[in-house]
């Protein structure tokens, strides 16, 4: 079975997040997409973010009656107040172990969080450890995805000169590396714009599943006088009994 790992934020999660596991689904032909929300992003540590359990329920909520979207746990925080960033390439690692060896491993990721994948650590392993499906973006090219791998494993510039023009779609190996682009996957609205809108009041729930939209506002989410801006023991077990039940 081919299996993806869809790694983020989420927050919130989005209708453009689902059409991008969609689109990796068909391109890939991925049996199943286990979205995998970030404790805490190295690269993003200084942000806030929030609090894990209300993103993962989020996640619950808009994959629903989705045989094959399965929200994880893989990255969920333990009890230890002094909590580690989540470095994919150990989560990579985890879940490479709980499968069959018959199956193939994929990472979805957008273009965005891609083009820093030279600052992750491990990077080299990690792209060989895995196929990465990027979801790029109209604008971008070729010559950008490869300028964006660690140095060991970037073309030489006359391959990059070459392909500088060409739009960043279809399948590109490198060095044992091997990249699915998915091409112009546009997004209606990003993650950062529905939090500021939901923050001034705006409405947003045109962007979300209807079951996340009423969550977000159910529990006050995105408000700058928002009551759950920090996780507590009752929150945290609510997380430890939500389980991958798909």
């Amino acid at each position: 079975m081919n299996v993806a790992l869809f790694g983020g934020t989420f927050d919130p999660v989005h209708r453009g997040h689902l059409a991008v596991a969609r689109a990796a689904q068909a391109a890939c032909q991925l049996g199943r997409v286990y979205f995998v929300p970030a404790d805490i992003q190295p690269l993003k540590q200084r942000q806030p973010v929030t609090p894990f359990y209300h993103r993962y329920a989020m996640l619950a909520l808009a994959t629903r009656g989705e045989q094959t979207f399965i929200p994880s746990l893989l990255e969920a925080p333990g009890n230890d107040v002094r909590r580690a960033p989540s470095f994919t390439i150990d989560t990579v690692r985890r879940f490479r172990a709980t499968l069959p060896k018959s199956d193939r491993l994929f990472f979805l990721l957008g273009i965005d969080s891609f083009l820093a994948i030279a600052k992750w650590r491990e990077p080299e392993a990690l792209l060989r450890e895995v196929e990465f499906i990027v979801a790029s973006r109209p604008g971008f090219s070729l010559t950008d995805i490869a300028r964006a791998l660690p140095a060991s494993l970037r073309p030489r510039d006359a391959v990059s000169k070459a392909v500088q023009h060409q739009p960043a779609t279809g399948d590109l190996a490198l060095g044992g590396v091997t990249l699915h682009i998915l091409a112009d996957l546009e997004e209606k609205v990003s993650a950062t714009e529905i939090r500021s809108w939901a923050s001034s009041g705006r409405g947003v729930s045109s962007f979300l599943d209807e079951a996340v939209a009423a969550y977000i506002a159910k529990m006050h989410l995105y408000k700058s006088s928002a009551p759950h801006a920090h996780r507590s023991a009752p929150a945290r077990r609510r997380v430890a009994s939500i389980r991958d039940s798909k």
